[in-house]
């Protein structure tokens, strides 16, 4: 058995991201956290866009949707604690239907799961009959279970062409939708909805990025509007971005996606200058240490799903997640 890591040890980690009188504000959490992981049999799951002291200080399993969808599977811990947004939690829940799962604040939402409800889904089945629908991630539990197969930034095209048909639904993210549709030969139907994050970058910061920071690299999530994506590098999820910086290490690069992920892939390669245009997800920024320690202490808050929905939703996502 591995001896317990103490907060004081998890700082030469992320040293270089946040100051040592900072990290002093942190510790009492840190420290209190890895002790209640260990009592409780607890995981933490965090996403990439949570912060340094979240992502590297008491997260157990990291990641980009996709990925944590596919580790969610594997946890044998009895409480599972998703530092991240509620459509998560749920995809955790569904996963992992006898286990308890929290997410430490019920008000950590998404703009995209927001923008479509499983009413939406019927009549837009009702307008394009026999047409599967692709549900990204970012949705409710009872909009997946009105889907036939979900998909992530991550997967997207894949998900598009092994369904073998010439014509799909993808919902909700509108420029995710069409930023596929531009690498494919099935033709693409898009709703709607937008990432409040990923909405407000547009060209022309690219073009002052390029003026302003001479031989920078520019990736994009491909949420980002179409004419973002054309003007970057390379455009990919979180966990695609991450591996590029690892790989071909640029000697400056611009991550085009939430403010913390720069900080967190920056942790890992002190050799590579990351500019941060940052625009921050306010859902995402609502996960705290404090209310990850509260969410251990006190059980709270406890993410369900119906059993009815949760059939059909885990449906959705294990279709995805055996491709």
């Amino acid at each position: 058995m591995n001896p317990p890591v103490s907060a004081s040890s998890l700082y030469d980690r992320v040293s270089r991201v946040i100051p040592k009188a900072e990290w002093l504000t942190f510790q009492d959490d840190v420290e209190a956290i890895l002790d209640l992981k260990r009592r409780r049999n607890a995981v933490i799951l965090a996403h990439n866009y949570q912060t340094p002291e979240i992502f590297h200080g008491v997260a157990d399993i990291v990641g980009d949707s996709l990925a944590l969808a596919r580790r969610a599977i594997e946890v044998d811990a009895e409480v599972i604690v998703l530092a991240g947004v509620h459509f998560m939690a749920e995809t955790a829940k569904l996963l992992n239907p006898g286990k308890t799962v929290l997410i430490p604040d019920m008000g950590a939402g998404c703009s995209l799961a927001d923008s479509i409800t499983p009413k939406d889904v019927a009549l837009l089945r009702q307008a394009h009959p026999g047409v599967p629908v692709i549900t990204y991630v970012n949705t409710s539990a009872a909009v997946k279970a009105a889907s036939d197969i979900c998909c992530t930034s991550g997967n997207a095209k894949e998900v598009v062409e092994s369904l073998g048909v010439p014509r799909v639904l993808m919902i909700p993210d509108e420029y995710l939708a069409r930023n596929v549709a531009k690498d494919t030969d099935v033709e693409i139907i898009a709703w709607h909805g937008h990432c409040e994050v990923h909405e407000l970058f547009n060209a022309d910061d690219v073009r002052k990025l390029r003026e302003n920071y001479p031989g920078v690299t520019v990736l994009a999530h491909p949420e980002c509007p179409p004419d973002v994506v054309a003007e970057a590098d390379f455009a990919g999820s979180t966990a695609i971005m991450s591996d590029y910086v690892g790989k071909k290490r640029p000697a400056r690069v611009v991550l085009l996606t939430e403010c913390s992920m720069s900080d967190n892939v920056a942790v890992h390669h002190p050799d590579v200058e990351f500019i941060r245009p940052c625009n921050l997800c306010p859902h995402m920024k609502r996960i705290t240490l404090s209310n990850i320690r509260t969410a251990l202490q006190e059980n709270r808050h406890e993410v369900t799903v119906e059993p009815a929905i949760a059939d059909a939703a885990r449906r959705a996502v294990e279709r995805m997640l055996a491709i």
